[in-house]
């Protein structure tokens, strides 16, 4: 019997610079996607017109944009929508759209 084993080259990782936080990824992404938060925006707006002052989580309206995108597309792209942009979706759509500024149920977040 013999006992073969991979050799693996195993050093650290060390990023190119220190901008790999959370916000930095964050604002990296939208600046990316802008669909992603026009398409949010339009849902919550659909939502308020249905529910003037109804509230509801931002996780609430990426997964229905999720739904969408899936039951639109063809072929087996992925749609990535990162969960931990969530708050920071949330706080962006509360600055930018005035008609929306209290519609979303917010706890304490680096998003802050």
């Amino acid at each position: 019997m013999t006992n073969n084993q991979y050799e693996l080259e195993l050093s650290p990782i060390v990023p190119e610079s220190d901008d790999f936080g959370l916000p930095a990824r964050f604002a990296r992404f939208h600046a990316n996607n802008p669909d992603i938060y026009k398409n949010l925006v339009r849902l919550a707006y659909r939502f308020r017109q249905s529910r003037p002052n109804g509230k509801l989580g931002i996780q609430m309206l990426m997964e229905v944009l999720r739904w969408d995108y899936f039951m639109v597309t063809d072929g087996d792209e992925e749609f990535k929508l990162p969960n931990e942009f969530a708050a920071f979706y949330s706080r962006l759509m509360m600055t930018q759209e005035p008609k929306l500024k209290d519609m979303f149920r917010v706890r304490t977040s680096i998003a802050d």
